[in-house]
């Protein structure tokens, strides 16, 4: 039986309420409780929201975004995006494309003459569709190290290489380094900081008022900020931070997810990306190394759906869009375990048109 009324709350233990609109129905809602299941009660949460048409029909927080704290996660929590950021630094190059200010294809030597003679034939367009060949910074960390890196220090380890793992354009291997390098190429083609551009250009302009491009020691601090954990034999540690937890333009962004849904929302319209830059962002490139996932610019392409994941220590996270049925589904959480792509894919066919 439909619900008459616009919106109702369901009070569940471990959660917050959850809102759902006028389009949900009794048996969705036990469905989407049940598939969250795992993220209430006294764990280390999550935050949900599903739009279809535009409209919200589903926003809901579980669990805890501070365990220690006892604050509960809810639909205005900010968690660490990780590689959920790329498409935010994958628009920052556009937007500077479209104010003239770079050509994707421009060497990267360009912005980063630093880099090696061994990195001449890359362009930004390699780097925005993971065709690079560069050398993963990950591995280049000294095992012993402690003290985290930052974007400048991911710069000093790929200029000494000199090596690259293919020929730019040959072959796809996902890279962190990449968009590590398209934040610096955004400084240095903007003249302001990777987090002031975004802010400025992108976060203001879409009414994402508590979403920002984290700093520590920089910036401001984050608002209604959950902290990631690890759960061993029924005990949540803090895991929040790692060596690579610092970088910014793979992964320093913190949101929410009502202010996803307003970043879902621009994706339709000309507010922030035009049209040709929003085609750009979501058109397959080869060469692709799986058969059943294209990339974009910081989007993953399979089927009918454009997403992207983020993973890090403490923080596993999703958005995923079925953009010809307006449809979207955004889960962040602040755990290790679970990759929430699956469950997400789940959710949204609930929403889906017959």
């Amino acid at each position: 039986m439909m619900r008459k009324l616009v919106f109702s709350t369901i009070a569940l233990v471990g959660m917050l309420a959850c809102v759902r609109a006028q389009s949900a129905t009794p048996v969705n809602d036990a469905r989407i409780d049940a598939m969250m299941s795992r993220y209430a009660g006294n764990v280390a949460g999550a935050s949900l929201i599903v739009v279809k048409d535009g409209k919200t029909v589903v926003r809901c927080g579980f669990g805890y975004a501070n365990l220690e704290e006892h604050t509960k996660a809810g639909p205005e929590t900010n968690y660490r995006l990780a590689s959920v950021s790329k498409q935010f630094t994958a628009a920052s190059i556009l937007l500077l494309k479209q104010d003239g200010k770079l050509r994707l294809d421009d060497p990267v030597r360009k912005w980063l003459p630093e880099l090696p003679a061994s990195d001449g034939k890359i362009t930004l367009r390699n780097l925005l569709t993971h065709t690079s060949g560069l050398i993963d910074y990950e591995d280049l960390i000294p095992a012993d190290r402690t003290a985290q890196i930052d974007d400048h220090d991911v710069l000093r380890m790929i200029a000494a290489q000199n090596r690259l793992y293919f020929e730019p354009g040959s072959a796809h291997r996902y890279s962190n380094g990449a968009f590590v390098l398209l934040g610096l190429v955004v400084e240095r083609t903007s003249g302001v900081g990777l987090a002031d551009f975004m802010k400025k250009r992108i976060f203001q302009p879409l009414g994402m008022e508590h979403t920002l491009m984290y700093e520590h020691g920089r910036g401001p601090e984050v608002a209604n900020r959950a902290y990631g954990y690890t759960e061993a034999d029924g005990k949540w540690t803090r895991t929040d931070q790692s060596v690579t937890s610092a970088t910014r333009g793979d992964g320093g962004i913190y949101s929410s997810v009502d202010d996803l849904a307003k970043w879902d929302a621009a994706l339709y319209t000309d507010k922030l990306l035009n049209a040709e830059s929003r085609k750009l962002a979501f058109t397959p490139t080869e060469p692709i190394a799986d058969p059943d996932v294209d990339f974009g610019f910081g989007w993953r392409l399979s089927g009918d759906t454009v997403w992207h994941s983020g993973e890090s220590i403490g923080f596993n996270n999703v958005i995923i869009r079925w953009p010809k049925q307006h449809v979207a589904v955004i889960i962040l959480t602040n755990r290790n375990e679970f990759q929430p792509y699956p469950l997400a894919l789940t959710i949204g066919q609930l929403f889906l048109d017959r």
